[in-house]
């Protein structure tokens, strides 16, 4: 995004310390800053092998997705490989970045292409150079009892969206940023920003929290030689795959041998929730623009949060909460 920022806009960017970039789609967004830019392509490539397409996913069973029409069945993309990628992988919908010339910002799109269309993809950058944190809170947010388990946090029968927008509102906010993290005694849960799927969210990405190795298992050649053979060795089947592909990603990082042994045995011992690079922090756009992405501004109006159409903060827990509730930190700054 740089080299195309400069190319396009010239220096528009020059006087601004930070940039905010933001992305309204669910399978296309960034890395966080202090990610080493040498390990986006093999960290990406060890998730797309962990989450190959059409790997059985529910999500990607359209007939079973009952929000969609007939038509909408006919283009709707099978891409829950993608999903679990961004969330696994620790993708981010908005990120902040110390503003850079020389330092490269990666817009990653994880589809690519849908039934031999690429897909167009929009992204907003907001330069700044200052920010205030006008106010903090701690919101609680109920949670099932279930140790497996998602919460949408913009569902509107929970209200923090809502709250959220007020406290905006009051705080006399137009551009700024809302980050949302977990405190260091909420263990065992992440966050996200992604689609709010049933079939998603409550069956593809539960069964990668007790299995993460679990579509590879299945796409895999050695699971697919004996198909019988699955239900009870699919773990077996993912921990040889797997050494292939550590092998591979140490290879291009440039690991030694021993940090490899080390590292294969401790991610086929530990559980799923140490595995995935899912996130304790996410951060949402505040703008006054009646469309960011293309910076149409609405008067003096007010800011509040930007979500695109198919996007929602989400909860994720592997284990049951304390009096099944988890608290949120919350801060709202104001950019300046």
């Amino acid at each position: 995004m740089t080299k195309r920022v400069a190319r396009e806009f010239g220096d528009i960017l020059a006087r601004y310390r930070k940039a905010l970039y933001c992305s309204l789609h669910t399978t296309a967004g960034y890395l966080e800053e202090n990610h080493p830019n040498e390990h986006v392509e093999p960290l990406l490539g060890a998730f797309q092998s962990l989450f190959p397409p059409e790997a059985d996913y529910q999500h990607d069973q359209l007939e079973l997705r009952k929000e969609l029409s007939e038509e909408e069945r006919q283009c709707e993309p099978k891409n829950a490989d993608s999903h679990l990628i961004f969330i696994s992988a620790g993708m981010k919908n908005c990120v902040t970045y110390e503003n850079r010339p020389d330092q490269p910002v990666y817009f990653i799109d994880l589809d690519g292409i849908n039934g031999g269309e690429c897909r167009s993809r929009r992204t907003t950058i907001v330069g700044f150079n200052d920010e205030s944190a006008m106010q903090r809170l701690t919101m609680p947010v109920p949670v099932s009892k279930h140790p497996v388990d998602s919460i949408n946090l913009k569902d509107a029968r929970l209200g923090l969206c809502e709250q959220l927008n007020e406290q905006i509102k009051y705080l006399d906010i137009t551009h700024g940023r809302i980050d949302i993290e977990l405190p260091h005694d909420e263990r065992n849960a992440g966050l996200t920003v992604n689609e709010y799927e049933t079939l998603l969210m409550k069956h593809d990405f539960a069964e990668v929290l007790k299995n993460p190795f679990k579509y590879m298992a299945i796409k895999g050649k050695h699971a697919l030689a004996a198909p019988k053979l699955i239900p009870g060795k699919t773990l077996d089947y993912a921990k040889y795959d797997l050494v292939h592909l550590f092998n591979e990603l140490m290879d291009k990082m440039g690991v030694s041998e021993t940090v490899i042994e080390r590292l294969l045995s401790a991610f086929i011992r530990l559980p799923a929730s140490h595995f995935l690079s899912m996130k304790r922090h996410i951060s949402l756009f505040v703008s006054s623009d009646t469309d960011p992405l293309r910076g149409k501004d609405n008067g003096n109006a007010l800011g509040k949060i930007v979500l695109g159409k198919y996007q929602s903060p989400i909860l994720v827990q592997w284990d049951r909460a304390a009096h099944d509730i988890r608290n949120l930190n919350v801060t709202i700054s104001k950019f300046k």
